[in-house]
């Protein structure tokens, strides 16, 4: 008895010192058209907003591409570096009210995203209403 004891505090302490990370940290991000791994995006908070910037481009041959179709400050800025998550807050267990940047085709659509796990990431960009857009999911880098 004294036995169990002991593992139910061990358990409850280990489960008590995990740190809960919620959406900050790299992330691998997948292509939702082609399921191949793109980059890797670093989330990050900053005054009470999320963020997120690439910081690895995971096909060599695209590592030293720019931002040729985007608009205003990001035009044909280096996409490693970029931030393509711009200013989302959270609302219950979503991150809402923010933008994605799109690199490839230099758009910038609404964004939320939601923990699906500890490690995925339910990303969604939108036009307009959140049913008139597309999903990704990411995966949290080890």
């Amino acid at each position: 008895m004294k036995k169990l004891a002991s593992i139910l505090v061990l358990f409850a302490v280990m489960s008590f010192s995990v740190p809960n990370q919620g959406v900050v940290g790299k992330w691998k991000t997948i292509d939702d058209e082609t399921g191949k791994a793109i980059s890797v995006v670093e989330i990050y908070e900053s005054g009470g907003k999320i963020y997120g910037k690439v910081v690895d481009i995971l096909n060599p041959k695209d590592k030293n591409k720019t931002c040729v179709n985007c608009s205003g400050s990001d035009k044909n800025k280096p996409i490693i570096g970029m931030t393509v998550i711009k200013g989302l807050t959270k609302e219950g267990d979503e991150y809402t009210n923010g933008k994605i940047l799109d690199p490839k085709h230099g758009k910038l659509y609404k964004c939320y995203i939601t923990l699906e796990s500890a490690d995925k990431l339910k990303v969604r960009g939108y036009i307009g209403v959140s049913l008139i857009g597309r999903t990704q999911y990411w995966y949290r880098v080890k």
